[in-house]
């Protein structure tokens, strides 16, 4: 048995974890408070990974979904708007635990209306001060003549 690639992130209320098996079958997902099994076949191969859980998670209100490259799990904090420094609860590392950096956010310091928003970026965009009257066509007739289009003198 092998452990498969594993990519985790965290938000307010769950933690995601993505175990990267691709055309996973038997796929079979186990949410107790503080652990985490999974296993499967993906390509002839059997993998394993039981992962402790660095705080408690709601087990009946936890999911799974399996697609053509891996296997999604969303788990449900037990203390929703709890940071979890990582998602182990022994600080040891793990050669096949990854941050999924792509997902991640800092969403402490963030409130919801604002992550939520797509449109705050937009308006912020829109009203950022610049040249009103900017010219996008292009240099006039009489501009288009520069003084570095002379004849470059030859080398010695």
């Amino acid at each position: 048995m092998h452990p498969a690639t594993v990519y985790w992130y965290d938000r307010r209320d769950s933690v995601f974890i993505e175990f990267c098996v691709a055309d996973s079958k038997d796929v079979e997902v186990t949410f107790e408070k503080s652990k985490c099994v999974f296993s499967c076949l993906g390509a002839g191969v059997k993998y394993e990974n039981e992962i402790d859980l660095f705080d408690a998670i709601e087990e009946n209100e936890c999911n799974h979904k399996r697609t053509g490259r891996s296997v999604l799990c969303i788990l449900r904090k037990a203390q929703p708007g709890k940071p979890w420094l990582r998602l182990t609860k022994d600080k040891t590392k793990l050669s096949w635990l990854r941050v999924d950096f792509n997902n991640w956010k800092d969403w402490e310091d963030d409130s919801d209306e604002e992550m939520g928003n797509s449109s705050n970026f937009s308006d912020l965009m829109n009203n950022m001060g610049g040249d009103e009257d900017l010219d996008l066509e292009g240099p006039d007739e009489d501009e288009s003549a520069d003084s570095d289009d002379e004849k470059m003198p030859d080398l010695e």
